[in-house]
């Protein structure tokens, strides 16, 4: 039976990632790890003999990952596709006038940042971090489901 992981312990993994670093869950453990560039140097042993110590003491962990097929990535940037929950955002906002310039602001360059001044702006960025907050627990719940992965939603951490 596969350890009961904590929904709010994945989220925070998922929340982490970036275009530099992945995070991974053990479906048999429930360990979750956030790796960067490190795969790198568990590969090279010269890149790894320069690491930062810090670095060095990760490498086993990271070598762990790339070999057992028990690790696998959480949902990353592309299955999350954060601009699309902004957009579900804009369209569920019931004033006219603050729906259109939260549209606005996401087409273009820039738009992750022109969006999130429109939601300070109108005072409307805790209703906004609710609303996301919650897609990425639906993210997380169907990732963990169908990986057969048990969860409960009390945090481990704190």
């Amino acid at each position: 039976m596969a350890a009961i992981v904590s929904l709010r312990d994945v989220i925070d993994e998922m929340e982490m990632m970036s275009d530099e670093a992945t995070s991974y869950i053990n479906r048999k453990t429930g360990e979750l790890i956030t790796t960067d560039e490190m795969f790198s140097l568990a590969e090279d042993p010269d890149e790894a003999a320069d690491a930062a110590e810090w670095q060095k003491d990760l490498l086993p962990k990271v070598r762990e990952v790339a070999a057992s097929e028990d690790f696998i990535p959480l949902p990353g940037k592309f299955e999350i596709h954060e601009w699309s929950i902004m957009e579900r955002f804009a369209r569920s906002v019931a004033d006219d006038d603050v729906r259109d310039e939260l549209e606005t602001a996401l087409h273009g360059r820039g738009a992750f940042g022109r969006f999130k001044d429109a939601l300070h702006r109108r005072g409307i960025a805790d209703q906004w971090y609710r609303f996301r907050d919650a897609a990425l627990e639906e993210i997380a719940i169907e990732f963990l489901e169908a990986h057969e992965i048990p969860y409960h939603r009390e945090s481990r951490k704190g």
